[in-house]
């Protein structure tokens, strides 16, 4: 048997065996590598396409560490660089952002308009909806592990989906930490489709694994079930190791290790650890079914969710988060040296669905004095008792939990006239709220055509708004209010606003042979798809898209086809 030929270095051997099994099956000859041909206008299209989103993987985090990167990230920083890409939009979540990347459209037109949001005329009694979900589905609810993962919220094709109906024996394969971020990405024709679990990898309900999945499966279970030592900290890091106090019970963030007990998924997906799990499944499964190999162009799409996970539970500039990034910029360097071990010729490209901000501790201690907790009294909920009891209303007059809020059924046009002329005022007089816009006002406001870096409060509310499935007004805080009132473990800090700092994410490429070069214009990740699709020479209709294609190639070629 072919021994893997590179060590993953958070994995088990367990795991590590399963790319040594998917590798006994390749045939792929290890010879010397031919000399690189540069890549030109007329050079083919490459057979593999590689879309990685790393989640809550900002601009600002791809800056600060990308010197000290000489793993996979320092391959693609080599590459097309475009530092200040944008996730356009305002509604700055893991699932509208994994909805911009593979359709090249906002998630105005995705609908993907939040991770969750209220539909009031659901049949079932819980209105919220998560994005990925079928709640027409009966005994279902819209909280984790009750829900039947879904993919019928989107409303646009991926590419991988545009590439099957150009060529049907196109492979899609789909893997990620999140079931939203395989989902959102792979579309509604991937050939395989899975993510992390505590049982190891999972799918959509009835689904059966394929047997190489199933033995990825079962050597992530035996990791997850083993306990995991502190792991060692970088140099690097050291002036990050820093405890910073949260909350009121001694608690601190900044100085920890990554151990963890048996069996303990949270902190397993909080590790560079899940991310390595993804790419070696990843790696056996392009292996096992070949791709790449064939007449087509394949196209694998990998979702890692630790930085994310990392992000929400101890903040973005702790010792864990720089454990983190060392730890993704390894495991991407043992993947793509598993690829180029094939000779395949593929085209990488590298994003995050959103960006992140840092606990309010922290930046406190770190010259941002400013930095806050939302206020426990700037709750629209109590505002709505106290104004349906002024106005004689029956309660609730409307469902909310973030930043949409949606009328209740029962109320009239008047109703909800009386109802906005009342807690309009009371909110956008609050010192944390930067401003609240209603439907009328989305409704009348038309997308932007501008560079993302000019988009004016409204543009970007409007990029996520789609008039069936958003809210009827919309809260937008002022910047650095982080909405979370009581930090505990495991979330203390979060995303979703719209300030750059949530919106600037970095948008990589690379192919060998392909001359790097940096673009610091501002950028959209709806502009990926075009552009992986102008490299494969897939024809995209570009009136219904948002995006437009990048061109790769330094000098006076074109790319864009």
């Amino acid at each position: 048997m072919e021994k893997p030929s590179v060590k993953l270095k958070y994995l088990s051997t367990a795991l590590a065996a399963v790319l040594c099994v998917a590798a006994a099956g390749t045939g792929l000859a290890q010879n010397s590598a031919p000399p690189v041909q540069k890549v030109t206008a007329a050079t083919p299209a490459p057979k593999l396409v590689v879309m990685i989103a790393v989640d809550q993987f900002s601009a600002d985090l791809f800056a600060e560490y990308r010197g000290h990167f000489t793993g996979g990230l320092a391959r693609l920083a080599s590459g097309i660089v475009f530092p200040s890409g944008y996730q356009a939009h305002g509604a700055t979540e893991t699932c509208p952002g994994h909805s911009t990347i593979l359709t090249g459209n906002h998630p105005a037109h995705t609908g993907i308009v939040a991770n969750n949001y209220f539909d009031l005329s659901a049949a079932r009694e819980d209105k919220r909806v998560y994005c990925a979900e079928d709640e027409a589905v009966a005994g279902t609810t819209s909280k984790s592990g009750q829900y039947a993962p879904s993919v019928n919220h989107l409303l646009v094709p991926t590419l991988g989906d545009l590439m099957k109906v150009r060529d049907p024996k196109a492979q899609v394969v789909s893997v990620s930490g999140k079931d939203r971020s395989a989902i959102m990405m792979g579309g509604r024709q991937a050939d395989e489709l899975m993510w992390l679990a505590p049982t190891g990898l999972t799918s959509y309900r009835g689904t059966t694994l394929s047997p190489a999945a199933q033995q990825a499966s079962a050597a992530i279970a035996a990791a997850i079930n083993q306990p995991r030592a502190a792991l060692a900290l970088p140099a690097d890091c050291t002036a990050h190791d820093i405890a910073i106090p949260i909350g009121d019970k001694g608690a601190t963030v900044g100085t920890g290790r990554m151990a963890r007990d048996a069996s303990d998924f949270r902190r397993f997906q909080a590790s560079p650890e899940a991310d390595g799990a993804v790419l070696a499944t990843a790696a056996a499964l392009r292996q096992v079914r070949k791709m790449g190999e064939g007449a087509s162009t394949d196209l694998l799409i990998v979702g890692l969710s630790a930085t994310d996970y990392v992000g929400h539970s101890t903040g973005t500039e702790g010792s864990e988060m720089c454990i983190q990034m060392a730890g993704l910029d390894r495991e991407l360097g043992d993947f793509f040296a598993r690829l180029d071990a094939t000779g395949i010729d593929y085209v990488v490209a590298l994003t995050a669905d959103h960006g992140g901000h840092d606990l309010p501790e922290r930046n406190r201690q770190n010259a941002w004095p400013d930095a806050q907790r939302i206020d426990k009294a700037l709750n629209p909920g109590a505002m709505g008792k106290e104004i349906a009891e002024k106005l004689g209303l029956p309660q609730p007059i409307f469902y909310g939990d973030g930043d949409d809020y949606y009328f209740a059924k029962t109320l009239t046009a008047a109703q909800r006239k009386a109802v906005l002329a009342e807690i309009l005022p009371r909110l956008r007089a609050h010192p944390q709220v930067e401003a609240v816009v209603t439907r009328d006002q989305l409704d009348a406001h038309p997308i932007s055509k501008r560079a993302p870096d000019t988009w004016s409060l409204l543009d970007k509310l409007r990029a996520s708004y789609n008039p069936q499935r958003s809210g009827d007004f919309i809260i937008a805080l002022k910047p650095r209010v982080t909405p979370i009132n009581e930090p505990g473990m495991g979330y203390v800090a979060t995303h979703g606003s719209v300030w750059d700092y949530d919106r600037r994410v970095p948008i990589l490429f690379w192919r060998k042979g392909l001359a790097g070069f940096e673009q610091p214009n501002s950028v959209m990740t709806v502009d990926i798809m075009p552009t992986l699709a102008s490299v494969i020479g897939l024809p995209v209709d570009t009136s219904k898209i948002d995006g437009r294609c990048l061109d790769l190639l330094s000098g006076p070629e074109s790319s864009c086809r």
